[in-house]
C-alpha cells in the first residue's frame, strides 16, 4: 500500500489538482498562504517537538501517553510543514515516529493495545497511510506488512452490530457496540487515507460512516455533536464538518450550516475542555470552506495563538498533560495552507468567485 500506487480517489485528487493548477489556482493559493510570523511559530513549535522526543521514537510525556498517538501527531506536524522522512532536516524524527509505531503494531495490526485503545489505533493508521511512499524501503516493507491489517482492524469494528445512530461509527474499543463521533472522525481520516493510497477500502464503509457523521447533526443548531448533534459542539462542529468535506460533502447543506454555526462561536473554543483538539478540527474543517469564512478564522487563530506560544516552541495549558500532543496539533491548524498532507487536499474551486 503506497502513494505512488494510488488508484481511484487518489486520480481523481490529482486530476482535481491539475485542474486548480490550469485554472489559476497560485492566486487562491496566495490567498491563503501564512505571513512570516506563521512560519516561524511552526518552526519554533517543530522544534520544540524535535527536541523532546526520545530515541525509540516516543515522546517524554508523563504516564499514560507514550502510545503511537503521540508519535504520530507529532509525525504528522513534521510533515505538515513539507519536511519527508530521511537525511533532510526533521527526517530522522519523523523515521523514528514512524519506527515506533510500527513497532506497537500487534500480529492482527491492532496499533491501540494497552493504551490509547481505537483512538491511538486510528490516528497511527492514518499517519501510516499519510508517510507510505515516502519512507526507504525496509520501513516501506514494514509499513506494508501492518497498514493492510490495521485498515481491516478499523473495517472490522465499524461492522460490529450497532443500533440506532451508533450505525457506522467507532468508539474506544474494536468490539465497542456503541459510537462517538470523536473517535470516529479518526477512523474515517484513516479510511480516507487508506483508500487514497490504493488500500482496498468498500466504498460502503465510506457512505455508512458520512451517515453516521449526518446522524449527528442539528439541523436546528448547525452543530455536530459528541453523541448527538449538540453535545461538545464547539470543539466537534469541525470534526463533522472536515469529515463531510473530505468524503466528497461539499456543498452539502449541514456542511454550510455548520461553517456558519462555526463562525459564531469559534472564539469560544480557547475556553473549552478540549480546546486544541476543537482548534485542529475546526481549522481543517474551515480551510476546506475556503473565502471568507477561513480568512476570517485563521486571522484570529493566528492572533490570539501566536502570542500564547512560549519561549522554548511550545503551546501548552495542560491539557492531555501533553506539551508534546498539545503543540502538535496547534502546527497542524497552522499549518493547514501548506497543503502538504494528501488527507487534506481540497478542490481550490471553493475559492474561486
Amino acid at each position: 500500500m503506497r502513494r505512488a500506487a494510488a488508484t481511484g480517489l487518489g486520480v481523481t485528487c490529482a486530476l482535481l489538482l491539475l485542474g486548480a493548477a490550469a485554472r489559476g489556482a497560485d492566486a487562491a493559493a496566495a490567498a491563503t498562504r501564512p505571513d512570516p510570523r506563521v512560519d516561524e511559530a511552526v518552526e519554533r513549535g517543530l522544534a520544540f517537538l524535535a527536541a523532546g522526543q526520545k530515541p525509540d521514537g516516543s515522546f517524554n510525556s508523563g504516564p499514560g501517553t507514550a502510545y503511537p498517538a503521540i508519535p504520530g501527531l507529532c509525525a504528522m506536524a513534521f510533515l505538515a510543514k513539507g519536511y519527508l522522512p530521511g537525511p533532510g532536516k526533521y527526517g530522522e524524527n519523523i523515521n523514528r515516529a514512524v519506527d515506533f509505531m510500527l513497532s506497537k503494531a500487534a500480529s492482527d495490526g491492532y496499533l491501540g493495545a494497552n493504551e490509547g485503545r481505537m483512538y491511538s489505533h486510528c490516528i497511527a493508521t492514518l499517519v501510516l497511510a499519510e508517510v507510505s511512499g515516502m519512507v526507504d524501503s525496509n520501513r516501506q516493507t514494514r509499513i506494508d506488512a501492518v497498514l493492510p491489517k490495521a485498515v481491516q482492524v478499523i473495517l472490522s469494528a465499524q461492522r460490529v452490530p450497532k443500533q440506532g445512530n451508533n450505525k457506522g461509527g467507532w468508539r474506544y474499543g474494536p468490539g465497542s457496540t456503541d459510537s462517538d463521533l470523536s473517535c470516529s472522525g479518526w477512523a474515517l481520516m484513516a479510511l480516507r487515507s487508506a483508500r487514497l493510497n490504493g488500500a482496498a477500502v468498500p466504498s460502503q464503509a465510506i457512505q455508512d460512516a458520512v451517515q453516521f457523521v449526518l446522524s449527528h447533526h442539528s439541523e436546528q443548531h448547525g452543530s455536530f455533536g459528541y453523541h448527538d448533534g449538540t453535545s461538545y459542539a464547539i470543539t466537534l462542529s469541525g470534526a463533522g464538518l472536515l469529515c463531510l468535506e473530505l468524503c466528497g460533502q461539499h456543498g452539502h447543506a449541514a456542511t454550510r450550516r455548520a461553517a456558519k454555526y462555526l463562525m459564531n462561536v469559534y472564539e469560544q473554543l480557547p475556553a473549552q475542555e478540549r480546546c486544541f483538539y476543537g482548534l485542529y478540527y475546526t481549522a481543517q474543517g474551515l480551510f476546506q470552506i475556503g473565502g471568507d469564512e477561513w480568512q476570517r478564522f485563521s486571522r484570529w487563530m493566528y492572533d490570539y495563538w501566536i502570542p500564547r506560544q512560549q519561549p522554548d516552541g511550545r503551546w501548552d495549558r495542560g491539557e492531555n498533560g501533553c506539551p508534546y500532543y498539545q503543540t502538535a496539533m496547534v502546527v497542524l491548524a497552522f499549518a493547514v495552507p501548506y497543503r502538504q498532507l494528501p488527507i487534506y487536499q481540497r478542490d481550490e474551486t471553493v475559492d474561486e468567485k
